[in-house]
């Protein structure tokens, strides 16, 4: 189980966020967002080992913008979480790993997912509201059973020390990692690494079990 923590800003904490090592580190380029990176200095990611997948997240930017950030702060991958189309995902396909969040409720068409399929790496599926994320709301992860791709997804949405233990009953082949976000901070874009290692040992537990099972 991949664990990616995302809506990163502080130099420190983003020091000690890294020091749990996390797979993926989510940094957010959207500036409607109390976790948007504003002028984000291009040394706090300096410290961000190798083995950990820096991922920038955008909402509908432009490619143009997207292919600077990448280039200025080295991001291994991006996470477009507005309504991109496949077109955009494709022109990044190869050079950066790409993520694309989609909000889900009872009635999402999971059929909008199969033009996507051959110009992404992941899917992320948060909670459907009137924001791009951040909500701190779940939704019911029974809908997950329709999705039929084989790509692999992240689940985000409302994850919390209170439902974390939970995702062990998600069995869906293509489930590869959970997004860590505002249920494990003191603050907007300041995560609690005390909430964090609870989660961290928390999954590691369930992955052990999941490999002795």
């Amino acid at each position: 189980m991949k664990i990616k923590v995302c809506g990163l800003r502080d130099k420190e904490n983003i020091k000690a966020v890294a020091a749990l090592s996390p797979d993926y580190m989510g940094f957010i380029f959207y500036g409607l967002t109390p976790r948007f990176v504003g002028e984000l200095p291009v040394a706090n990611l300096h410290g961000i080992p190798s083995s950990i997948i820096k991922t920038a997240v955008f909402v509908n930017e432009t490619a143009e913008n997207i292919s600077g950030l990448i280039d200025k702060y080295k991001f291994d991958a991006i996470q477009l979480h507005g309504s991109e189309g496949p077109e955009l995902c494709a022109l990044f396909k190869g050079r950066v790993k790409v993520i694309k969040a989609f909000g889900l409720n009872e009635d999402f068409d999971f059929e909008q997912l199969y033009p996507y399929a051959d110009h992404v790496d992941f899917f992320l599926f948060d909670t459907k509201t009137n924001i791009h994320g951040g909500s701190g709301q779940s939704f019911d992860w029974g809908i997950l059973d329709k999705y039929e791709l084989d790509i692999p997804f992240f689940l985000s949405g409302g994850l919390s020390l209170d439902n974390l233990d939970e995702i062990k009953n998600i069995t869906h082949p293509q489930f590869y990692g959970v997004d860590l976000n505002s249920r494990f901070e003191t603050e907007p874009a300041m995560k609690d690494i005390k909430k964090l290692e609870k989660a961290f040992a928390l999954i590691k537990q369930i992955d052990t079990n999941e490999i002795r099972s």
